[in-house]
């Protein structure tokens, strides 16, 4: 089984309804970050992959048929490049609401302060997206709003959704 949709939005984008919507469209299973923080065996691929280890997509996706959220927004490149076929939906909103968003939620698990910097949370998100400078609100919009710009400058309009959700 390959991907069939790659979600490159980073979390508190829309990206659970996304899931559940993917999964009603018979997309489904549908990986996300979720899934992540509940299987050991996930954590670790991922907490590898922050660490330039997973030599091994197909594994990381193994029974997925779609993939959204993080950690799949931060390897959105390798993972398109890997599943070529696939398409790929873009979930943006307010740059200012986002911060607030994941600084309130997600955003409590990557800091590398008082977090361990092997979780996962921190090793591929806060260390791996935000180079350990999420608390940094003007860093962390301006690494957001980098992203988008090239995910939409990347790939091609036939493969690229982009889906403002607010």
């Amino acid at each position: 089984m390959s991907l069939d949709v790659i979600g490159a939005g980073m979390g508190r984008t829309g990206t659970y309804s996304l899931k559940v919507a993917l999964e009603h469209l018979g997309f489904g299973p549908c990986h996300h970050m979720a899934e992540v923080n509940a299987n050991l065996e996930q954590k670790e691929l991922w907490r590898a992959a922050g660490q330039g280890q997973l030599q091994n997509w197909d594994l990381a996706y193994a029974g997925y048929r779609s993939a959204v959220d993080w950690p799949t927004a931060h390897f959105w490149r390798e993972v398109s490049d890997h599943y070529p076929d696939a398409k790929v939906v873009l979930t943006v909103r307010d740059p200012e609401a986002w911060y607030d968003s994941v600084a309130q939620t997600i955003g409590l698990m990557m800091d590398t302060a008082g977090n361990d910097p092997q979780s996962f949370g921190v090793a591929v998100v806060g260390n791996g997206v935000f180079g350990g400078r999420f608390n940094d609100r003007h860093h962390a919009i301006a690494v957001y709003e980098e992203h988008n710009a090239t995910v939409r400058a990347t790939l091609p309009p036939e493969r690229l959704l982009t889906y403002q959700v607010s």
